[in-house]
């Protein structure tokens, strides 16, 4: 099987792309990173990606005139670079409706909480502020909302009485590390089906095989 290629797009230190890339290397994941794009010329995300030997590109927020030509430059790199899925890893500017629906369906990202609860900025301090007791992390498509795109996968994660935000995140961000690979891994083997709001995960033994079914990710 030959392996599909991702583009990356990250705003900071880039551990959710560390965790792609160990995959990657054990084998985990039949993927190709085939470009890291981050919004911030000093991310530390792009010297992981140069360490690995992956295309890693700077397109700074504030030297693009507009938002169309800052999405436009990013929207060129990933298809100069042959991506065929774009994620999400914390990528902290919000895209829009125009570059979504030029990658429909080809955009996942990971937020730090079981969505639909707590969208948005600051997901950890409002779950504890809610007094939720289980909390967690959300493997998604990304569609024009904020945080409302279709769920793939969740983890959960007990909040515990002497919580702070900062810890809650930690605990957190253990399952993210987890939950990213695994979410690539079945869309990689082509097991994800989306039927408008619901993604249904297909077993790794499955063939789906369905003219009827109205959007089905296949693999290569």
């Amino acid at each position: 099987m030959s392996s599909r290629k991702i583009g990356v797009l990250v705003s900071g230190r880039g551990s959710n792309l560390q965790s792609v890339l160990d995959r990657i290397a054990d084998g985990y994941l039949p993927l190709e990173i085939a470009v890291v794009i981050s919004d911030k010329a000093d991310a530390y995300a792009l010297e992981r990606a140069e360490k690995a030997g992956i295309a890693a590109v700077a397109i700074p927020r504030k030297e693009c005139v507009s938002k169309e030509e800052f999405e436009g430059k990013i929207d060129a790199a990933l298809r100069a670079h042959g991506a065929e899925l774009v994620v999400l890893a914390g990528f902290m500017r919000i895209l829009s409706g125009n570059f979504v629906n030029k990658w429909t369906q080809k955009i996942i990202n990971i937020h730090p909480a079981l969505l639909p609860s707590f969208p948005g900025l600051d997901a950890q301090g409002q779950a504890l502020e809610y007094g939720v007791k289980i909390a967690g992390c959300t493997v998604h498509f990304v569609d024009e909302g904020t945080d409302s795109g279709p769920i793939i996968l969740q983890k959960p994660v007990p909040v515990l009485n002497d919580d702070t935000e900062e810890s809650l995140a930690a605990r957190i961000l253990v399952e993210e590390h987890k939950a990213m690979p695994e979410a690539l891994r079945l869309w990689a083997l082509g097991k994800l089906e989306i039927q408008g709001r619901r993604v249904i995960v297909h077993p790794l033994d499955e063939v789906i095989n369905n003219e009827n079914q109205k959007s089905v990710i296949e693999c290569i």
